[in-house]
């Protein structure tokens, strides 16, 4: 019996001794050994470790968190007031630095806190408000400015505390309330100034477009005017000359529509009139070969009709 007392005695020293030698990490944790609040040993991997009785053992989660700083008001390079704030997302990347600056999470978001306040005032004092609100695509530069943001944050962070910034965002960016009415009714003016701008050079490339166009229009005109003049009087000249043909082939015919047309303009309608027997009107409706009597005779029918 004393044997079996004696090895239960060492079994439970030797589990007690192994409790404090051996500790476990687990797969979302990093693990720190240390003397007396030193850190002498840093566990990445996940599995057991081993330590003496007298160490401690510190674990530092290794998953992602997310870090929403409050609203604080900053000035633009215009000195126009703002209220932004900003979201964080970060882990631990140096374990040991991390221990050794910050210890835990609450200390961890308290120096990012401070860091993304510090970059927020100094990118806000070094950009136009236009660079975080305008239509003007060349003005608007905040994807630009939030990575740079993004960088610098992550540099310092983890050069002095161990921690990694995976991302980093605008939250929230507006005017303080207090100002902005006048904000609002600063850039209602100056977009309206803006587009009285825009209304004078439309209305200005309007009258040299209308310039433009009305010379173009009096110069095709002209050019028309000239070649309807030219077309025409080539028209009367084949005209005149279809005309001596005409009375060339045909001298009675052409007496007979010279009576005709002369007739016609003498004559209105419901005109009464009364001719003597030798009228050459009256010979053409009393006798149908009055034209070739006269021809005989010798004599225009026509001319005589005039007279």
């Amino acid at each position: 019996m004393a044997r079996i007392a004696a090895v239960i005695g060492i079994l439970a020293l030797v589990a007690g001794v192994s409790r404090l030698c051996v500790f476990v990490v687990g797969s979302t944790e990093y693990a720190i050994v240390t003397d007396f609040g030193n850190p002498t040993q840093v566990v990445r991997s996940p599995g057991l470790g081993f330590k003496y009785p007298y160490q401690s053992v510190r674990t530092i989660d290794r998953r992602l968190f997310v870090y929403a700083s409050p609203s604080s008001e900053f000035l633009t390079s215009e000195k126009t007031p703002v209220v932004a704030a900003g979201t964080v997302l970060w882990r631990v990347a140096d374990p040991r630095r991390y221990f050794e600056t910050v210890f835990d999470r609450a200390g961890a978001e308290s120096r990012l806190g401070d860091i993304l306040f510090a970059e927020l005032g100094a990118t806000l004092g070094r950009n136009p408000l236009t660079a975080f609100f305008s239509v003007d695509t060349a003005a608007y530069r905040v994807n630009a400015i939030v990575t740079g943001m993004t960088q610098r944050c992550h540099d310092t962070a983890l050069r002095d505390y161990g921690i990694e910034v995976v991302d980093l965002q605008l939250r929230g960016f507006d005017f303080p309330k207090q100002n902005r009415l006048r904000l609002y009714t600063r850039m209602k003016s100056e977009r309206g100034r803006i587009s009285m701008l825009y209304r004078s050079e439309g209305e200005e490339e309007g009258l040299k477009v209308r310039a433009v166009a009305e010379e173009e229009r009096a110069r095709i005109i002209g050019r028309a005017t000239e070649v309807s003049q030219q077309r025409r009087g080539e028209g009367d000249g084949e005209a005149a000359r279809i005309y001596a043909d005409a009375l060339r082939r045909a001298p009675d015919f052409y007496a007979f529509l010279r009576t005709m047309e002369a007739s016609r303009n003498v004559v209105h309608k419901g005109t009464t009139m009364v001719l003597p027997a030798d009228s050459a009107l009256f010979g053409l409706l009393f006798d149908s070969n009055y034209f070739n009597n006269a021809a005989v005779e010798g004599g225009d029918p026509a001319e005589t009709l005039k007279k």
